[in-house]
């Protein structure tokens, strides 16, 4: 799918939309079209959790464009977003709303196929930096919660910083309230919301704040009524379902484990206090 022209996304009247959204942005796919199809909107994002001014960058280039609407198999199912920076660093942003609870793993093998680009003899020096993002709707780590924590490679006595050129961070939407001073002046907070937006009127708020949000709800109107894209945005809320019904299986029959143990340790001491011997000891 081929970008449309300016004047076209800036025909579109957002004032008659209304309801709720037919996809949320934080369906992997959708969020995977929105930023392919609107460049600006990609550019603006990467800036702002870099903490980049945009004038200051020039090129965004996604490394790993797919053919919009084209089915994916989902045993292969891989939507992070690879992006070369300027020439010169290398990203990869990906939405992921499913805690699989792999993603500490996962983040660093993104981390190292991003990092791992000279070609042979080429000098290590002329390695390009290279930064994982991810943007999900959980929390990585419950007990200590942050909206957007960035992690580097450093020594754990002192803290020195081992090399600028290793970053991972995630962005949390589900903990906005914990955005700090320095997020919300890169407006990354606003980025979240437009992220776990469910309505019209909650995006058109948003777009009423910054120019780049309407464009991107002018892209989201001009995607979600494309069929072909609909229904692969159709197919991953389906997954989600599957998913959230297994890991509530899973959640289910953990919780009715654990009771089991519970209740054969109470029996254990009751027989012991009784006296009479344990055969299952």
């Amino acid at each position: 799918m081929s970008y449309l022209p300016p004047d076209v996304y800036a025909a579109i009247d957002l004032s008659q939309f209304d309801g709720k959204l037919p996809f949320h942005l934080t369906n992997d796919y959708f969020f995977r079209a929105v930023m392919q199809e609107n460049n600006d909107v990609l550019k603006a994002l990467v800036c702002a959790l870099l903490h980049l001014e945009e004038p200051d960058v020039h090129e965004v280039t996604i490394q790993n464009p797919i053919e919009l609407g084209k089915h994916i198999n989902e045993k292969d199912y891989f939507l992070d977003i690879s992006i070369l920076l300027d020439s010169h660093m290398s990203i990869n942003l990906e939405m992921q709303v499913v805690n699989e609870d792999n993603w500490i793993e996962r983040s660093q093998c993104y981390l190292c196929r991003s990092f791992d680009h000279l070609n042979k003899g080429e000098n290590y020096k002329n390695v390009r930096p290279a930064v994982q993002i991810g943007i999900q709707d959980y929390t990585l780590f419950p007990e200590a919660p942050e909206f957007y924590a960035t992690y580097r490679l450093m020594n754990v006595a002192n803290h020195k910083i081992y090399s600028d050129k290793l970053r991972i961070s995630v962005l949390e939407l589900n903990q906005i309230k914990l955005a700090t001073e320095e997020d919300r002046a890169y407006r990354i907070d606003y980025w979240a919301r437009l992220f776990k937006a469910t309505t019209w009127k909650e995006l058109k708020a948003l777009a009423e704040q910054n120019p780049i949000f309407t464009d991107a709800a002018r892209t989201a109107v001009v995607l979600s009524n494309d069929e072909k894209i609909r229904q692969q945005c159709e197919a991953r809320e389906d997954y989600y379902r599957r998913t959230g019904y297994k890991d509530k299986l899973i959640e289910q029959l953990t919780s009715e484990k654990q009771q089991m143990a519970s209740e054969i340790q109470r029996l254990h001491l009751i027989l012991q206090a009784a006296g009479i011997p344990d055969s299952t000891e």
